[in-house]
């Protein structure tokens, strides 16, 4: 219980991260770029995602492997090379930083401490030093996506971040994660989302997986369509297997029409079929401004209707973990495969 303790209050202060004000050390080395990319494994690239999925235009490339990744050398040299890692000693965003810095290409960091913080300090790089905060990097996404937009010279979108710590009300989402967690009890939740909200629904996966220790998975539409629903034509020697899922639709009002529709024509053939299906809308509940007469924007709007839609995940996956009696914090498995990796 002191894990679900710890996990409920981060959850319930999650809005507070985004009164944090990120500084660059080191920022005169900085100039302006058009273009970025990060190395982020882990909890340390979902910000990125989501920053990506709110301004599909920023031409930022999220790259979660060894090395750097195979591109023209006039995009290597214009880009802005960011390193992130929460804990600041994740193995292949420290290999990604000596690669950047051995080839001289322009390099930042995002880190609390650790190796990856040392190297900066050595190498007089600029970076940003997250707070000396003990939850887990899923948990620090408020904190990460402030520091990148700070990173980026965002200041619009860093006021937009900053007025979600009054507009986000995490305590107010519990009841909705706690009526899903009915629905999810005994089952693999398979979350479902449009193109465009890809980084949500892949968050909502992480946090199941993570905070939940459960297995769950996650597709997108239109693509979906083309193949894996054919996986949950169900027949009589494969209905064991099709009802062991609980498909979530995070449904969008500013979807494409034809993918609003392919989701309730999907939902109808998978109920059809047996298979248990919730729709869990993206929205936003602070009106936002068409004409200025309110503090609030579109682009606050859209913010909003992300977080508080992975809070509904936080308080799910929370609740879920307590009804299996799993450990919501740590992650002891990944940190059992640290120590055997290395040795």
């Amino acid at each position: 219980m002191l894990y679900f303790s710890y996990m409920e209050e981060a959850i319930k202060q999650f809005h507070t991260q985004f009164l944090w004000k990120a500084s660059i050390v080191n920022a005169q080395k900085l100039h302006h770029f058009g273009t970025y990319i990060l190395n982020g494994m882990g909890g340390s690239h979902l910000a990125a995602d989501l920053l990506r999925t709110h301004k599909p235009e920023l031409d930022l490339l999220v790259f979660s492997d060894y090395g750097i990744p195979k591109l023209s050398q006039e995009r290597l040299k214009k880009s802005l090379f960011i390193a992130s890692s929460f804990s600041g000693n994740t193995e292949e965003v420290l290999h990604f930083a000596e690669e950047v810095l051995a080839k001289k290409l322009p390099l930042a960091v995002i880190a609390k401490g650790g190796k990856l913080l040392d190297f900066a300090v050595k190498h007089t790089l600029p970076h940003i030093v997250l707070p000396p905060t003990k939850v887990q990097p899923r948990s620090g996404l408020g904190f990460q996506i402030v520091a990148l937009a700070t990173l980026i010279g965002d200041s619009a979108l860093v006021k937009e971040l900053t007025r979600l710590s009054s507009r986000l009300k995490p305590h107010t989402l519990e009841k909705q994660g706690k009526k899903l967690v009915a629905d999810l009890r005994g089952k693999v939740p398979v979350i479902y989302s449009s193109a465009k909200n890809e980084a949500i629904a892949y968050n909502w996966k992480i946090k199941f997986n993570e905070t939940g220790k459960i297995p769950s998975f996650y597709n997108i539409f239109p693509e979906l369509n083309h193949n894996e629903m054919t996986g949950f034509d169900v027949i009589a020697t494969t209905e064991s297997l099709s009802h062991k899922f609980h498909f979530i639709f995070l449904t969008d009002s500013t979807d494409h029409p034809q993918n609003r529709k392919r989701m309730q024509v999907t939902k109808k053939l998978y109920e059809d079929r047996g298979l248990s299906v919730t729709e869990v809308p993206l929205e936003s509940t602070t009106p936002v401004s068409e004409d200025g007469n309110t503090p609030f924007t579109k682009g606050d709007g859209r913010l909003e209707k992300m977080f508080s839609s992975l809070l509904v995940a936080d308080w799910t996956a929370l609740h879920l973990s307590r009804i299996y009696g799993t450990e919501a914090e740590q992650v002891p498995m990944v940190e059992e495969f640290k120590r055997l990796v290395s040795s």
